[in-house]
């Protein structure tokens, strides 16, 4: 058998990798991993390339009136993963032509390939299922991608220019997600606030967050909101760095914040240290934290 080495160094090939861990469910009785699984993970890697990229999978389908729908996929097995084995799988995108995507692809052990794959996609109309062309926004978003480019657009500004988008990420995450009530959430400080809004490649804003001005050079930062789907890539954190530089660039000694107990440890990894007791806030557990700057 011949192998690519070309694949056999991810890092070079590929710019998204994600890193899963065999579960003792998935292997079979000769204790290696049952060959179906093998889609399974790359099934996995795409639904977390989608999020790397900032994109909702069922919204972006939605904004751009498509679905995606798999044409043929191709699987070559080189070596068998086994039972706690980390495996990465690593793919990247090329757009065929107007309506077809290809995935392709290396599952590895370390150094090891395991399975290289190609899928194949094409794009169809939701109600009639025939081919339409890959959106012009879409497609500069895998390109980008690709080719090394940031996926989030950030734009700062007052409520004017930023709030309606900053509310539907803030109603979508608050209120529909953590059932605050709507006139808790809402308030008079957004007006004097300063705003930051990140947007994905095809319009979507996905966070958001906003800074006010506290006592004795103490910025305050809260509405800190990033959409449910596409938590734990990035798009809080690039908000708050955009927060954290405006307040050093008025002067301010430190920002601080109140942070629910659940995201205590996003704020930490980001520097932050807690303190104070904790205390209710709309009903869920606070604590505050702050950073100095």
């Amino acid at each position: 058998m011949t192998i690519n080495n070309t694949l056999l160094q991810p890092q070079q090939t590929f710019r998204f990798t994600h890193r899963l861990r065999v579960r003792w469910a998935e292997v079979d009785m000769h204790r290696v991993v049952f060959n179906a699984h093998y889609m399974q993970y790359v099934d996995t890697a795409m639904a977390e390339y989608w999020r790397t990229l900032a994109l909702p999978y069922e919204e972006m389908m939605q904004e751009l009136g498509a679905q995606l729908v798999v044409k043929k996929v191709t699987l070559d097995h080189h070596a068998s993963a086994g039972f706690d084995d980390q495996i990465d799988v690593s793919l990247r995108c090329q757009i065929l032509d107007n309506a077809a995507i290809v995935f392709k692809g290396a599952i590895q052990r370390g150094d090891e390939l395991l399975v290289s794959f190609e899928l194949s996609c094409v794009f169809v109309d939701p109600i009639s299922k025939s081919p339409r062309s890959v959106h012009s926004a879409l497609r500069q978003v895998l390109e980008n991608f690709e080719a090394g480019k940031p996926v989030l657009t950030l734009k700062t500004g007052d409520w004017e220019a930023l709030g309606w988008d900053a509310m539907e990420v803030r109603i979508e995450v608050f209120v529909d997600e953590q059932l605050i009530p709507l006139e808790l959430e809402n308030d008079a400080d957004d007006e004097a606030a300063f705003h930051a809004v990140a947007y994905n490649g095809i319009g979507q804003a996905v966070a958001t967050g906003r800074l006010l001005a506290g006592h004795q050079g103490q910025g305050r930062i809260g509405r800190m909101a990033v959409k449910r789907v596409l938590r734990g890539v990035g798009q809080g954190a690039a908000v708050l760095a955009v927060l954290q530089a405006e307040a050093t660039r008025r002067g301010d000694h430190e920002v601080a914040l109140h942070a629910q107990t659940s995201a205590q440890g996003f704020y930490e990894r980001l520097g932050f240290k807690a303190r104070g007791d904790l205390f209710d806030e709309v009903g869920l557990s606070h604590i505050e934290m702050f950073l100095l700057l």
